[in-house]
């Protein structure tokens, strides 16, 4: 279990000594410590798995990263990082194991979970994955008319679409351009509507993912999709047509698809851990086999790391513990994830349910409240477009917002000066959130006084730097197990379960009985409070008037 004992977190020495360190801090600019010590930037960087993190143009000082790295020990952070990657059931409020870490463990190594040994029945999945792409890929898959599958639509939610939505996106310039990708996870008609204008019925394959084959969103697109191409081309055409990755056999044989085209996963991997498992199959049609592997070895790449470095040079633990710094330290609310490569315009959404629907807990693993904040707001657009909007809250608003620039030296798509102008606005954008403009320096610009306070930066303003030589499907892996273990590094020090999601149930089960209300041809009996009827009555008065 994640942080046991009687000792709440605020009563640990490390965080009482953070608490005093942080009031002196709190007094002490970045321009400061620069000055101090010229060679920063050459100290407080790390580099692992493809890599370099720079993160000196922080408010810290060896003394906090000593103090931090002190909590994390206290916090018995060593032997939860063992006692995830040897399978003990570390979530304990759904008994479960936590092992996406197998998912890329190499073939040959041992992992068991209930004395069953699960790294085999992984790369057994992987394998029949492959050759089921290579099928589609190379168009021997052939659809209910005898034609090849052009177009793949991918239907799940959550962790079964924002994982595969942002590896698609973000390695759309390895992927096979005779095929067209789309993903359908909102439960409004349009979605879907938009997702298949367009496409031919006899040239179109529908991935269906849902453990159970019976979450409500999924489960409704997917019927939509059925009565589309039945429409078009009858019921024999299902199995050709529709894959399952699921667990349900029964469910999935029952909606019409061949369960010998059902590739399953597994209880110990959480839905939005799950990308590199079979969720993942739209991802190795898109990229292939060969690409897939390449992301596997950069998230293995990125596990090895965290779990056997010293957390000083531990990439994950650092940018864990940094944010625990400005949450509970600083009393940062949010945290900007701001990658310059369009590519990743999707990773900041991809992030967003990674780390708030982990460490997004108000009580800790063993039930008692939490008396300090947990998870920041995560959020992010691609640079430069965000320089164009939000950027202004950043550099002059009124709160401390920590940022992780995530760039890249070699563009894929090279054309002109684009990508070094690009590159500029990284380094830039840094520099100036740092070290900010004095008032004399807008007055040596020859400004007005009554403009000096407008155009005065007061700078001080926290940024990791992230830099990698090349978006590559190994890069991309090693990035996101990153940031799954920073993620890790947090919920341990918070004392919180990452691994459960209770706070998204009880909207779906209120979802069920409103549904019910909304569909009945009877006007129903409402037991809701006033505010809720009085909404169900009018939309129920309005959908059908002009």
């Amino acid at each position: 279990m994640l942080n046991e004992g009687p000792v709440q977190l605020t009563d640990r020495s490390a965080w009482r000594s953070l608490t005093t360190h942080a009031g002196q801090m709190n007094a002490v600019h970045l321009r400061d410590l620069f000055a101090g010590h010229p060679e920063r930037g050459e100290v407080f960087r790390a580099e692992a798995a493809g890599i370099f993190l720079d993160y000196s143009k922080n408010r810290i000082t060896d003394e906090t990263m000593g103090l931090l790295i002190e909590l994390a020990a206290e916090c018995g952070l060593s032997a939860q990082i063992e006692a995830m990657f040897t399978g003990e059931k570390i979530n304990s409020t759904e008994h479960r194991a936590v092992l996406h870490t197998a998912l890329r463990a190499p073939a040959g190594e041992q992992i068991y979970v209930d004395g069953v040994e699960v790294v085999a029945e992984v790369h057994a999945v992987l394998d029949r994955m492959a050759t089921f792409a290579e099928e589609i890929r190379s168009g021997r898959w052939r659809g209910h008319t005898g034609l090849p599958i052009k177009n793949v639509i991918n239907i799940g939610i959550g962790g079964s679409d924002l994982g595969p939505v942002m590896a698609y996106e973000a390695l759309r310039a390895y992927s096979a351009r005779q095929l067209t990708f789309s993903f359908v996870s909102n439960i409004d008609g349009t979605d879907f509507v938009e997702a298949t204008r367009g496409l031919d019925p006899a040239q179109t394959l529908f991935i269906v993912s849902s453990k159970t084959f019976t979450t409500l969103e999924t489960m409704t697109n997917a019927r939509s999709a059925r009565e589309w191409l039945v429409e078009a081309l009858g019921d024999d055409a299902v199995a050709q047509h529709f894959v399952a990755v699921s667990t349900n056999a029964e469910e999935v044989s029952k909606f019409g698809i061949d369960v010998a085209n059902m590739f399953g996963f597994w209880d110990w991997v959480g839905g939005r851990y799950s990308m590199d498992s079979a969720i993942g199959l739209s991802t190795m049609l898109a990229i292939g086999p060969g690409a897939f592997r390449e992301m596997l070895a950069g998230f293995r790449e990125m596990d090895e790391h965290f779990r056997s470095v010293p957390f000083a040079e531990n990439l994950p633990v650092i940018l864990g513990l940094l944010s625990i710094w400005y949450v509970n330290f600083f009393d940062a609310q949010t945290h900007a994830v701001l990658p310059y490569d369009h590519y990743l315009r999707r990773f900041p959404a991809y992030l967003q349910q990674l780390t708030m629907e982990s460490n997004g807990k108000s009580v800790t693993i063993n039930g008692d409240p939490v008396h300090y904040a947990t998870s920041p707001v995560y959020w992010g657009e691609p640079g430069t477009n965000g320089q164009h909007s939000f950027y202004q809250l950043i550099h002059q608003g009124t709160g401390v917002i920590p940022v992780d620039f995530i760039a890249f030296c070699q563009s894929l798509n090279p054309l002109g000066e684009h990508h070094d102008l690009l590159n500029a606005n990284v380094f830039a954008q840094g520099e100036a959130l740092a070290f900010g403009k004095t008032p004399e320096q807008v007055r040596a610009e020859g400004t007005s006084e009554e403009l000096v306070a407008h155009r005065v930066f007061d700078g001080n303003r926290p940024s990791n730097t992230l830099l990698l030589q090349r978006l590559t499907p190994r890069t991309l892996g090693s990035l996101i197990a990153l940031y799954e273990h920073s993620t890790f590094v947090q919920g341990v020090v918070w004392g919180v379960n990452s691994f459960d999601q209770w706070g998204v149930e009880l909207g779906k089960v209120l979802a069920k009985t409103v549904a019910g209300e909304l569909l009945s041809d009877e006007t129903p009996q409402l037991m809701h409070d006033s505010s809720t009827n009085s909404l169900i009555r009018r939309y129920r008065d309005c959908r059908t008037s002009d």
